[in-house]
């Protein structure tokens, strides 16, 4: 089953009754409920939101993904479940002590596939995708000669007419210019998605692959997600050629980011959701620790054509 996302822009008051998420908007004078173990992401996106400890204690015991924002409506945090597996413990241990050779093979692949996948990006919006398809068959183990840096340089610049609607200066940073922002809050719901299903499989998502910032605690899941990254720029552009975007995100083009969960991408040579394929990359993370063996699966972006 998809689990679902929700989003509270507005006011409202959550609380807890029989394993129901109860709902209450004062200023639709509206109540609802829903039940806690449908639901996979939460995102608090208002000032005036009271939820109770019993609601966070029973979404987290749920592997619920709960994201707070600030008062500029951007994400600040993400909390996340402590035991999420049955056999947490020993996969831990599993993660702990993989060695070197196997880090190095599922980042090699890991960069394969984003790589790929940015490909099929500027192929989707008629650019030309010929380096990357050669930069991609070329990546050392480890990716030791960067080639995700040299991917992302002519990524973004060749992609730049289409996040900019014809101009060629946009520049990928976090804190950069519009559709800076837009893309921002499409990895924070893909980063909390990777994260939750991590914990999921019984993972530490502390503890990268390749990432190892210390101030950074979702380190694996800025690893795994790195191929999923292309998935959202896809969906972001789609987003730009059809609306109107401002700094101060509509609840229209909000709405639109919350389906990024049941995106549909091809995971091995199968059609899935993202939150369904995302699962299925952790479980193989998993696997991979247990048995020392690489048998990572990624998504694909699809293909279609779109021409300006």
């Amino acid at each position: 089953m998809i689990k679902r996302t929700l989003y509270f822009g507005n006011p409202a008051y959550l609380s807890t009754r029989l394993e129901q998420l109860e709902v209450r908007l004062p200023e639709q004078n509206e109540s609802k409920s829903i039940p806690i173990e449908d639901i996979a992401v939460v995102i608090l996106d208002n000032q005036q939101i009271t939820i109770t400890h019993t609601v966070i204690a029973k979404l987290l015991a749920n592997n619920v993904a709960l994201i707070t924002c600030n008062d500029k409506h951007h994400p600040v945090g993400l909390m996340l479940n402590l035991d999420g597996h049955t056999k947490q413990s020993k996969l831990f241990k599993h993660q702990i002590e993989a060695g070197e050779p196997l880090k190095k093979q599922i980042w090699q692949q890991t960069v394969k596939m984003k790589i790929e996948n940015q490909g099929i990006v500027l192929d989707n919006f008629d650019r030309n995708d010929l380096y990357l398809k050669q930069l991609a068959k070329n990546v050392k183990s480890g990716d030791a000669e960067n080639a995700e840096a040299q991917a992302a340089q002519y990524y973004w610049k060749t992609l730049s007419p289409a996040l900019t609607k014809g101009a060629n200066s946009f520049k990928r940073e976090r804190f950069g210019e519009d559709p800076n922002h837009l893309l921002n809050y499409g990895y924070t719901i893909l980063r909390a998605i990777v994260a939750r299903s991590l914990v999921g499989s019984g993972l530490l998502p502390t503890l990268g692959i390749f990432h190892r910032n210390q101030y950074n605690a979702y380190c694996l899941a800025d690893d795994i997600m790195e191929p999923y990254r292309p998935i959202i720029d896809n969906y972001i552009i789609d987003i730009l050629q059809n609306d109107v975007i401002t700094n101060e995100l509509s609840p229209e083009i909000k709405a639109k980011l919350l389906k990024i969960p049941v995106l549909d991408v091809e995971i091995d040579k199968e059609r899935s959701p993202l939150t369904i394929a995302v699962q299925r990359t952790t479980a193989s993370l998993a696997r991979s620790f247990e048995t020392g063996k690489n048998v990572m699966i990624y998504p694909k972006q699809l293909s279609y054509k779109i021409i300006f």
